[in-house]
């Protein structure tokens, strides 16, 4: 059975039905003029970058860190529709082979956990959505090392791009990296330009946010805490001189008295703490 709805003919409803359908209209002609110009700009990427159509997904990575403590790896996630925050994801940087600071040794771990888990999953039969594209911050070392990682897991029909920050870090200077290709950089005006720029800001962002995090979650809850005589206001001193309690295990005797609050007896103690035998 249809239950059909008369329309009101006059007065505030029908004023208020015509106000609701204007509203829609215009919304929706919004949505597609916007995803019109979207499209747009996903075909100049798709041509300066040489792919076979319009990228669906596409994945950016970006690391985050001070002096290599508390490294974080973030993935953002974007498509047509505009960036996917619910796919967005981050990595805790676990290797211990890893010495401070080592982007090229944290973006391979990065790399190989995510798609070490999409080929097992496909494996698996899960349905998985593969990117099309990755955009990866750095140059040619840095997609050198992506290129190694996706080759050894047999995962090569991916396009890797790698967007290094000009001089300064300028935006508009940036360089992009494709395997086989010479440097290049896009018309300082190019809507592609600036849209890559957002994907990378984007991720610098979401990579940033984690670390804070993190860095905050390890100034918290510490292994210092259990050492008596380090107060709030000494752990924060130790971890600023050495970055993380990982740096003040590793510290000497000598090193740790330069810090403000730290006497002779407490760095012993501290010492002691890390070298119980």
């Amino acid at each position: 059975r249809v239950v059909s709805i008369e329309q009101p003919r006059r007065g505030d409803r029908k004023a208020l039905v015509d106000h609701a359908l204007t509203n829609a209209k215009e919304a929706l002609g919004r949505r597609l003029a916007e995803s019109s110009a979207q499209g747009k700009i996903l075909d100049e990427v798709c041509e300066a970058f040489g792919l076979d159509a319009r990228p669906e997904r596409i994945e950016i990575y970006d690391n985050a860190h001070i002096q290599g403590t508390n490294a974080v790896g973030g993935m953002v996630v974007a498509g047509p529709e505009g960036f996917r925050k619910s796919q967005y994801r981050k990595f805790n940087i676990k290797g211990a082979d890893l010495t401070p600071g080592d982007d090229y040794g944290m973006m391979r771990e990065v790399m190989r956990r995510r798609f070490s888990r999409l080929v097992k999953d496909e494996d698996e039969g899960e349905a998985v959505e593969r990117p099309d594209l990755l955009l990866i911050d750095g140059g040619a070392g840095q997609l050198a090392e992506v290129l190694k990682v996706m080759a050894d897991l047999g995962v090569d029909d991916i396009a890797v791009v790698g967007v290094a920050k000009g001089p300064d870090r300028d935006a508009g200077m940036e360089k992009f990296f494709m395997p086989g290709k010479p440097p290049f950089m896009l018309p300082l005006k190019s809507p592609a330009l600036y849209y890559l720029q957002r994907l990378r800001d984007e991720a610098h962002r979401f990579a940033n946010g984690a670390h804070a995090k993190r860095r905050s979650m390890d100034i918290t809850r510490n292994p210092l805490d259990e050492i008596e005589g380090v107060g709030p206001g000494r752990k924060k001193a130790l971890l600023h001189a050495f970055g993380s309690a990982k740096g003040v295990s590793r510290a000497s005797i000598a090193d740790l008295v330069k810090v403000d609050g730290v006497s002779q007896a407490l760095a012993q103690r501290i010492h002691d703490f890390f070298h119980k035998g």
